[in-house]
């Protein structure tokens, strides 16, 4: 039962449907970065609506917290520790890119270690490491259940 499960959970974060037009190691980590976005920001609205007490005001008021770039920099910084060389490497592609003017609400530095997790999560997400994502989300969120 718990394979299956597993299997289960895998399939479920493979939401994959066009394959990109080169292997993830070899995008631009700014293309990474849009890609991780929107697979950051599903995730953690996921998580939200696990939760009890559904108010979308407040299902929004909370996403937006949490996807902020302050808060994902706070992210980055609780994940460093562990990841691996490989996921070190794109996290720096991803800070050291050129991905444009941050928003005025943002500061600089913050958005630049937005996009480095954000680089992560559109890595993992084009190398189909759904296991690997659920583990840096679980900390990230700090919530076991989301290990599961």
């Amino acid at each position: 039962m718990i394979e299956n499960d597993n299997k289960t959970m895998t399939e479920a974060l493979d939401l994959l449907v066009h394959e990109p037009s080169k292997p993830a190691r070899l995008m631009n980590p700014v293309v990474l970065a849009y890609a991780g976005d929107a697979v950051y920001e599903l995730l953690v609205r996921q998580y939200l609506i696990s939760k009890p007490n559904h108010q979308s005001h407040e299902l929004h008021r909370e996403a937006t917290k949490r996807v902020s770039a302050k808060a994902q920099r706070v992210t980055l910084e609780k994940l460093a520790p562990l990841l691996t060389e490989e996921e070190a490497d794109i996290v720096r592609r991803g800070r050291n890119a050129k991905s444009g003017k941050p928003p005025k609400n943002a500061d600089p530095a913050d958005y630049r270690h937005a996009t480095a997790l954000e680089t992560l999560f559109g890595y993992l997400f084009y190398e189909r490491r759904g296991e690997r994502i659920r583990e840096l989300l679980a900390v990230a969120l700090d919530d076991e259940a989301t290990m599961r």
